[in-house]
């Protein structure tokens, strides 16, 4: 089965036909400062966070390394009987190639909306005690973490199931793009769910 190749995020900058002329010149020009960079791009305006007291939902966008104890940490309750916690992390491959690592980028505005449904619907439909989603942006190395989930519940079950589908919901909806970066150089822009080279699921 074949798929489409995800298109990058519209703030990828593109190259122009001149600039690719020059692409073999020397390159002397400097790094962009993050000043100039457009703030959803800037890592100095980040974190950014959401949260409902009501239903204790709490959702981070972060440049920075994630901190599992602080994820649980804003959902634990004495009415837990369970508290879940995944991870997901960078690994060294993919298929046949060796990933150097993976960079991540946002639409801050859409994606925090999008974050906080998911919680939010989270907690309706396992009758949960309090959900968290924290993202990490910009390049993660391998074995790093670039999302963290927490969930807690009154019982075990129903705290399993919320975790397992709050990461489903999202890897399909959340407006974060994925480019995985090779050790044999370039990189690919991916869907945060992966399909593997025959177009299946992979998880």
């Amino acid at each position: 089965m074949s798929t489409s190749t995800p298109t990058p995020p519209p703030s990828e900058p593109q190259p122009h036909p001149q600039n690719q002329q020059q692409s073999s010149q020397p390159q002397t020009q400097q790094q962009e400062e993050p000043e100039s960079l457009p703030p959803h791009l800037n890592p100095t305006t980040y974190p950014r966070t959401t949260h409902n007291p009501t239903l204790n939902t709490h959702i981070t966008l972060t440049y920075d390394p994630l901190d599992a104890t602080a994820a649980l940490k804003l959902v634990s309750s004495p009415q837990a009987g369970a508290n879940v916690l995944f991870l997901g992390t960078t690994r060294d491959t993919f298929g046949a190639r060796a990933v150097a690592q993976l960079s991540y980028t946002a639409y801050p505005p859409l994606a925090l909306k999008t974050l906080s449904q998911i919680a939010e619907a989270a907690v309706h439909a396992h009758n949960l005690l309090g959900v968290a989603i924290a993202h990490r942006l910009g390049d993660v190395p391998i074995g790093e973490s670039s999302i963290a989930i927490a969930v807690s519940a009154g019982h075990r079950g129903a705290a399993w199931r919320a975790g397992e589908e709050v990461l489903e919901r999202c890897k399909e909806r959340a407006e974060i793009w994925k480019r995985e970066v090779f050790v044999d150089g370039g990189g690919e822009w991916r869907e945060n769910r992966e399909r593997d080279r025959e177009g299946g699921l992979v998880g």
